[in-house]
């Protein structure tokens, strides 16, 4: 599946909007409350793009011109040269391989431009899909994690070393 990433611009203002307000994403980040237009808006126009800037780096998935999604590097850490990953991929073109496509393309990033040693995620213990993606893209579970999304539900560490 081609994809590209790319950083975000304003014209990504939907796109960004309806993954931030998808309740059923809420557990996954930091955000419990809708978001409005104009707050996505001074998001989108206040990122500097440099992940040693913002300590985070959110580039869209795209395909043939399309915003299919959204990956993320978070909670960046250089001195300990690792990051977390996070993926969106919008529900009209989940299951076509974008994920793993995209993924990929970010740990090829990782490894080559920002020289990191370590990528993982957190992943609920019940979203088999996820861990799936994480194991077919060679992470190692690294333990289960009791209560830790939304102080009730375990999650499985994944990690990948680069």
């Amino acid at each position: 599946m081609p994809v590209s990433l790319r950083a975000l611009e304003p014209e990504d203002l939907d796109v960004v909007y309806r993954i931030e307000n998808d309740t059923a994403l809420w557990q996954w980040g930091a955000n419990s409350v809708p978001l409005s237009r104009y707050a996505v808006r001074q998001y989108l126009d206040s990122q500097h793009h440099d992940i040693f800037q913002d300590g985070q780096l959110r580039l869209v998935v795209e395909s043939k011109g399309v915003a299919v999604g959204i990956a993320d590097l978070t909670d960046f850490t250089p001195l300990h040269l690792r990051a977390e990953v996070g993926i969106v991929i919008l529900s009209e073109h989940q299951r076509q391989g974008y994920a793993s496509a995209a993924m990929l393309k970010l740990q090829q990033y990782a490894a080559q431009h920002l020289h990191l040693q370590s990528l993982y995620a957190y992943v609920d213990v019940n979203n088999l899909p996820a861990q799936s993606l994480f194991r077919t893209l060679g992470y190692s579970e690294r333990g289960v994690l009791e209560r830790w999304i939304d102080g009730q539900q375990a999650a499985t560490l994944f990690q990948l070393l680069l």
